[in-house]
C-alpha cells in the first residue's frame, strides 16, 4: 500500500458521488425552466433566539413526511420511490399516540438506507420524552407537513405563512424543523 488513504479505506478518486448540486441545476434546466435552480441563500439567518428557556417552551415539529395514503401504493420501508404519495397542501396531524407519516415520496438513498425507524426522520417520540424528562416544556398539540415539491417562492409565500399560522394557533414557541 504505497498510498496512505487505502490503508483508510478510501475510494479511489474516479468513484466519486454524481455532485448532487449540478445534478440538481441540470434536471431543473432538462424540465424547461431555463436557469439554473438557485439555492435561497439569506445574508442573515431567519431565526430569532429563544425568548425564554427550552424547558419552559412548546415546541413544535415541523417535517416533509407525508401522511401515509394506502390508495397510493407501497410506501413501506423497502419501498421504491413513490411519487403518488407526494402531498401539496400543508397539513398538521395531532401529536396524540403515534401518527403514521412516511417517506416513501422522497429521493432517498435507497440502497443504503431503508425507511424501517421512523424515530431517524419523524422525532416525535423522542421529543414526547424530552418533555416528560423536563428538557423540553411541552410538545405542540399538533405537527405540521411541508410539502417538496414546491418553487421558493410557493413555499416562502404560501406553505411557510400556513405553518407559522398553525403554529401560533398552537401556542408553540419554538419549532424543530425536520427535512427529510
Amino acid at each position: 500500500m504505497s498510498d496512505p488513504t487505502e490503508a483508510l479505506g478510501c475510494t479511489a478518486d474516479d468513484t466519486a458521488p454524481v455532485p448532487y448540486l449540478q445534478r440538481i441545476r441540470t434536471y431543473y434546466q432538462t424540465l424547461g425552466y431555463g436557469q439554473p435552480y438557485r439555492w435561497a441563500q439569506y445574508p442573515q439567518t431567519p431565526f430569532t433566539p429563544l425568548s425564554k428557556p427550552l424547558s419552559q417552551s412548546r415546541v413544535a415539529l415541523v417535517t416533509t413526511a407525508a401522511p401515509y395514503q394506502p390508495d397510493k401504493g407501497d410506501q413501506g420501508p423497502w419501498s421504491a420511490y413513490n411519487a403518488a404519495a407526494k402531498f401539496y397542501q400543508v397539513y398538521t396531524g395531532t401529536t396524540e399516540g403515534e401518527p403514521d407519516v412516511r417517506i416513501s415520496h422522497l429521493r432517498i438513498d435507497r440502497k443504503h438506507t431503508s425507511q424501517e425507524d421512523v424515530n431517524t426522520w419523524f422525532p416525535l417520540a423522542q421529543m414526547k420524552r424530552r418533555a416528560q424528562e423536563g428538557r423540553i416544556g411541552a410538545v405542540s398539540p399538533r405537527f405540521y407537513g411541508a410539502p417538496t415539491n414546491r418553487s421558493q417562492q410557493t413555499t416562502i409565500g404560501k406553505d411557510a405563512v400556513a405553518i407559522l399560522a398553525a403554529i401560533q394557533t398552537d401556542r408553540a414557541d419554538v419549532a424543530v424543523l425536520v427535512a427529510n
